[in-house]
């Protein structure tokens, strides 16, 4: 599914329009990605936990040289899907 399947679905849903849908979307998707930036988690009981995590930073090889390069520590966003969600998907 696609984020405009998804907004269709969500209008098919709730009865809103697709553009009020594809506004809810955005919202959501902005709301948790400024959280994130913040350093804070987005937990959706049900649905999963949104989370920031650090990445060390390690040493890795170009395929084509075989040289070494360094790969600098980040933070990178992790999902842990909630128990509700993977009892439904299994």
């Amino acid at each position: 599914m696609n984020k405009n399947e998804l907004i269709s679905s969500i209008a098919s849903s709730t009865g809103l329009t697709k553009t009020d849908s594809a506004k809810a979307l955005d919202a959501l998707v902005a709301s948790i990605t400024k959280s994130l930036k913040k350093g804070e988690e987005v937990r959706l009981v049900g649905f999963g936990t949104f989370a920031v995590t650090k990445r060390a930073a390690t040493t890795g090889r170009n395929p084509r040289t075989g040289a070494a390069i360094k790969i600098p520590a980040r933070k990178q966003a992790k999902f842990k899907a909630g128990k509700a969600l993977q009892d439904s998907v299994n």
